[in-house]
């Protein structure tokens, strides 16, 4: 039986959701009526994916009825910062963006930064793989740290772009071993394929990426996993992690998602019960296993901390670098 008390409560609380913004009730409603993800970055890439499978999870579960999407690429993400900085107190409107971004801002000396935006959730983390040529005298990764100590800029490591996250995990490898980051030779290509080549053809002496980029190589018996950076064995992969080595390094790529400055508490914790719904859901634990998607959830302000550490955590490698 209803009491007055409670019916007064009912009807109060009511007045207020049809006072608040639209985003707010109907993010009550389990349903929002459309929202915006903007990614700085251009199509096709990790983030563009997370987005764009976000996007995909979110309407097919009912979430939100109609999603726009915005990519604005450059720089790691520092192009693209500004303009959703600007986009300050919209409260439908979330950003995807990850580690790269982090190193970016720092390297770039970017006058805006992660600090400025929201933090709504961590999602995903990609764990990196070292691997090196099939013929590679390199058996272990002890081998490879024994043959860096030695000669630090005889060992040739194949990447992605500079400063970028291969980059942070060979400065990492190297102060983690004793060795000055800056003595490393670290060579940055443009994209996986011709990565892999170099790596294939004995060009550099180990290769340093997401595990998909050297799954079916290893799977082929042209390269050779020697460890991961993950922070416990994956099942599947025949390697262990690099603090199984003996070298004390846990790097993931994570992306995750951001609201714009300016919108309040009760915004942001709609904005972290809608994500962590989708993240929770059978669509998107089946799209995380299709992908080979690392769940890591993380929300609100112990991730608006987590970032905190990261920033300071790749600063610090990247001055080792030589890069920031």
């Amino acid at each position: 039986m209803t009491t007055r008390r409670d019916f007064l409560m009912t009807a109060a609380s009511g007045l207020a959701l049809a006072g608040a913004p639209a985003f707010l009730r109907e993010a009550a409603a389990q349903t929002v009526d459309s929202m915006k993800i903007f990614i700085p970055a251009a199509p096709g890439g990790g983030w563009d994916q997370t987005g764009r499978t976000m996007e995909q999870v979110l309407k097919t579960t009912n979430m939100v009825k109609n999603i726009q999407i915005e990519n604005v690429g450059g720089a790691g993400g520092t192009v693209g910062l500004p303009r959703f900085i600007g986009m300050r107190g919209q409260q439908n409107t979330l950003m995807v963006a990850g580690m790269v971004m982090v190193g970016a801002i720092i390297a770039n000396k970017s006058p805006v930064n992660l600090t400025q935006v929201t933090p709504i959730a961590r999602l995903t983390g990609e764990f990196e793989a070292i691997v090196v040529p099939a013929q590679s005298p390199h058996k272990t990764m002890a081998d490879l740290v024994k043959a860096l100590k030695a000669n630090p800029g005889g060992v040739s490591w194949a990447g992605g772009s500079a400063g970028g996250t291969d980059h942070i995990l060979v400065g990492m490898i190297a102060q983690a071993v004793g060795v000055d980051p800056k003595q490393t030779s670290y060579v940055a290509y443009a994209g996986g394929g011709p990565a892999n080549a170099a790596i294939i053809g004995n060009q550099v002496t180990a290769g340093v990426s997401g595990w998909g980029e050297f799954a079916e190589q290893v799977k082929a018996g042209r390269m050779r996993v020697l460890a991961l950076s993950s922070d416990k064995r994956i099942a599947g992969i025949d390697a262990p992690t690099l603090k199984e080595t003996g070298v004390n390094v846990e790097l993931f790529n994570w992306r995750g998602v951001f609201a714009p400055p300016g919108i309040n508490d009760a915004t942001k914790k709609a904005h972290v019960d809608l994500i962590t719904r989708m993240y929770n859901s059978p669509a998107w634990q089946e799209e995380m296993k299709k992908r080979d998607w690392t769940g890591i959830l993380m929300t609100g302000d112990d991730y608006g901390n987590y970032i905190k550490t990261e920033t300071s955590r790749i600063e610090g490698i990247l001055k080792s670098i030589g890069l920031a």
